[in-house]
């Protein structure tokens, strides 16, 4: 038993760290379609951005640990509205990281994975984002939050562990594409809620009322860091 366990414990660790041959041309396309038909119309998207704001609460509650913040806990609703909370000085370089990092954190999240990808680094990725929602599972405090998280973590976990290499890569780039293309939207969103006089507490405007800052202007980093991330990614992923 002991023996096997040695023999095994390098090979896993190979597995995790070695490269993967990247997949066809045509499959990165249609990754990057089928996380587009996902994003795009409006009843899948729904669904979906159950997913972004994940990443999105994910951002907000690492950046507060990041800054010593303490995180108290983080909610999920069936709305795909989130909520993080977390203890420190209402105010401070701590706070306003903390709120900025929400929108940022799922296209940021898409480029890091499409550095992964890019380097053939496709069972890591999966293993990574394994990783990350279990340790976000412990901070969630509604059912519906634990829910969503559990079956995202379980699909990284089956297919990092039953899929063959090619489903390995191609639900690897479908969900970088994801991360990416559904990253720019709620941007968009909120620029539309505001419009009309809606999202009176959004980040970018808690961030105004914290830097003095208009609200516009954060909105506008919002729009900035996504798209440069898509546009980045991208070209990461198409091998360009």
């Amino acid at each position: 038993m002991d023996s096997t366990a040695a023999l095994a414990l390098p090979d896993l660790w190979d597995r995790l760290v070695g490269t993967q041959t990247d997949p066809d041309l045509w499959v990165v396309i249609a990754t990057a379609v089928a996380a587009l038909a996902v994003v795009v119309p409006h009843r899948l998207w729904r669904v979906s951005r159950n997913a972004i704001t994940i990443a999105h609460e994910g951002g907000h509650g690492l950046v507060a640990l990041l800054t010593g913040r303490q995180l108290t806990g983080i909610r999920l609703h069936s709305d795909t509205s989130g909520l993080t909370l977390s203890r420190g000085k209402p105010h401070g370089l701590g706070m306003i990281l903390t709120a900025a990092a929400g929108y940022p954190a799922p296209p940021l999240l898409g480029l890091g994975g499409a550095a992964l990808l890019g380097a053939g680094r496709i069972t890591l990725l999966l293993w990574a984002a394994t990783a990350l929602l279990l340790a976000m599972l412990v901070m969630i405090r509604n059912a519906y939050g634990a829910l969503t998280v559990v079956l995202t973590g379980g699909a990284f976990l089956l297919v990092s562990w039953l899929a063959g290499p090619q489903v390995q890569a191609a639900f690897a780039y479908a969900v970088v594409w994801f991360l990416l293309l559904g990253g720019v939207r709620p941007a968009f969103e909120l620029q539309t809620k505001r419009s009309h006089g809606g999202a009176g507490d959004s980040d970018a405007d808690q961030l105004s009322r914290l830097t003095h800052v208009p609200a516009g202007l954060w909105l506008f980093l919002f729009h900035a860091v996504s798209l440069c991330a898509l546009l980045g990614g991208g070209r990461w992923l198409l091998g360009l």
